[in-house]
């Protein structure tokens, strides 16, 4: 027999035991979260100097739309509030603060650019608000201890440039290497990189040119670079100034028997028909996701899926600009998190779903690579495949190559 204090006790735990089931059923919301809502911030660069990077976050917004069209996440509606930083760090500084604290976004997705991700990291880390799958392969980005709430999305910057070392030692006997420098945090990370995986051979830079991003043209550093005697180009900037280079070379008759240019700016749309095609043809570049302007992609379910999306919800924007491919693809590995994430919607557990993926394959990833990361490495992408122009379009070069 039950003695009543015995009673109680019993009915006391299963009271407890029960509510503790309720608790953990309970739905969790951070900022921006309510049962039909998620508030998502942007900044991005619709005018300014790099202006053509807009397409990114318009893309992004355009592959919510097709969400919400579908019904949401989890019965949820995308709201994605987006401002132009014209590519000025001050005014990321400015728009950032008032996603955060006017706007009450869950987090920051797809920032573009190191200077303009750069200004915001301590912010966003101070304030513990994810600033999610950035634009950005800089080391100073994939740093889980001193910034645990920044996460970037691009292959390590390093880890490209050591790729482009390696092609060049193994293909290109004898190389006198001349270097178009950003001078930023891509465009340093590129060259630290590049300089690592030439190990031994860093005197086959025979020439380096830096440049700011604001100049209106590299037209003199292209001519000190043709005049240093270089037979090969290594061009680390991004798609208005490489366009600028590629244009000068052919205008200075200089033609390096090899010209790498860097996965930011390998697209069609946005550098090489801007340069010139003939100009373009043969520079080797690299790519994580398909370009929707490739022939051989036509038939491609998802790169059909990619274009029709484009087609309904943002039909100002050229479809075949791989920039575009680039946010849609963001836009669903955000998608994924923020399905798995089901109702524990705070930003502490959308950090930890987001660093912690492992083999995700995205439609418009290439073949082979996925997406992996761990809370000691935030960098989801760990392979490049090199690719090269061949006039038309890019053309692959072999498998993807691990960093």
């Amino acid at each position: 027999m039950i003695g009543r204090r015995q009673f109680s006790a019993a009915v006391a735990g299963a009271t407890a035991g029960f509510a503790s089931v309720q608790v953990r059923a309970q739905k969790a919301y951070g900022p921006g979260v309510t049962d039909t809502e998620i508030r998502l911030g942007n900044t991005a660069p619709y005018s300014g100097p790099v202006s053509a990077y807009g397409i990114s976050a318009r893309s992004i917004n355009a592959y919510f739309k097709l969400v919400n069209d579908k019904g949401g996440i989890n019965g949820r509606k995308i709201t994605f509030v987006t401002y132009d930083d014209e590519f000025a760090p001050p005014k990321t500084v400015e728009m950032a603060r008032r996603l955060v604290e006017q706007d009450n976004v869950l987090m920051l997705v797809g920032g573009m650019g190191s200077a303009c991700n750069l200004a915001i990291q301590r912010y966003m880390n101070a304030k513990k608000v994810p600033q999610m799958f950035i634009a950005v392969g800089g080391s100073r980005f994939n740093d889980p201890k001193n910034a645990p709430w920044t996460v970037p999305f691009n292959p390590s910057y390093q880890g490209e440039g050591a790729l482009y070392a390696r092609h060049i030692l193994q293909n290109v006997p004898n190389a006198k290497v001349a270097v178009l420098l950003q001078n930023d945090e891509m465009g340093r990370d590129l060259l630290a990189g590049f300089r690592k995986g030439l190990g031994d051979k860093g005197s086959i830079i025979v020439a380096e040119q830096s440049f700011e991003v604001t100049d209106p043209t590299v037209d003199s550093q292209m001519v000190s670079l043709k005049a240093s005697g270089a037979d090969v180009l290594v061009n680390l900037s991004l798609s208005r100034t490489a366009a600028q280079a590629i244009r000068k070379a052919d205008a200075l008759g200089w033609k390096p028997r090899a010209h790498y240019l860097i996965y930011n700016s390998a697209s069609v749309k946005s550098t090489f028909e801007p340069a010139g095609r003939e100009a373009s043809t043969g520079i080797i570049t690299s790519s994580f996701y398909k370009d929707p302007g490739q022939l051989a992609l036509a038939d491609d379910p998802a790169t059909r899926a990619y274009k029709a999306m484009m087609a309904r919800y943002a039909p100002g924007d050229d479809p075949n600009n791989s920039t575009a491919a680039y946010g849609y693809t963001v836009g669903q590995a955000l998608e994924n998190i923020l399905q798995r994430a089901g109702d524990n919607l705070t930003r502490e557990n959308i950090l930890r779903l987001a660093t912690s993926i492992q083999d995700l394959q995205l439609p418009m990833m290439r073949p082979g690579v996925l997406l992996n990361n761990s809370a000691k490495d935030y960098f989801p992408v760990g392979a490049l495949q090199l690719m090269r122009f061949n006039g038309r379009e890019l053309e692959s070069l072999g498998t993807p190559v691990r960093l």
